[in-house]
């Protein structure tokens, strides 16, 4: 697994990053494919202390992406939280995967699977998108009171995603072409 480990106002010293590889090295278990893994771990101001550290780890298998996010008082119990969760993910996703192929998940062989229906898409709707600058986007989304808003951003002529974070921040996806 390729790991990149970053700190914001947080030293990475070496006990740090071996006990990080120890933790996140076991998720190449799950996923036979070359995993590249991305650890960033941010030490922020806060009145609670519960929400000191925070880890949050990316995994890319072959194109697919797979996030979790973690925040706690404890640094090594933050990350040790965030390993779970991706663990999780992973075995979901593997499931998942298993699944659609019509093969059995190699923890269920032996053992008759519970099948659940397959999320699918309910509902279809087109709209017309506009071009625009980043910052009309912002107060079309909150004119409209949602989550996300596509838009053509008339700075680069390229179709983007703009999105609200849940530090109520916002995002912005732009696709990058091959």
């Amino acid at each position: 697994m390729d790991l990149k480990i970053t700190g914001k106002n947080v030293e990475v010293t070496p006990e740090l990053n071996q006990y990080i590889e120890k933790k996140l090295g076991k998720l190449n278990r799950h996923l036979a494919k070359k995993l590249e893994a991305k650890l960033e771990i941010t030490k922020v101001k806060t009145r609670s202390p519960g929400q000191r550290f925070i880890a949050q780890v990316t995994v890319n298998s072959s194109g697919t992406l797979l996030r979790a996010e973690e925040r706690g008082k404890d640094l090594l119990t933050t990350i040790d939280k965030v390993a779970a969760i991706m663990e999780r993910q992973i075995e979901r996703f593997k499931g998942k995967h298993y699944t659609k192929k019509g093969r059995t998940s190699p923890r269920k062989t032996g053992i008759e699977a519970v099948t659940k229906p397959e999320h699918q898409v309910v509902k279809f709707k087109q709209f017309e998108v506009r071009m625009m600058p980043a910052d009309e986007a912002v107060e079309q989304m909150e004119l409209l009171s949602h989550d996300f808003f596509l838009f053509l951003n008339n700075e680069t002529g390229r179709l983007n995603l703009l999105y609200r974070r849940k530090d109520k921040d916002y995002g912005l996806i732009e696709p990058k072409l091959d």
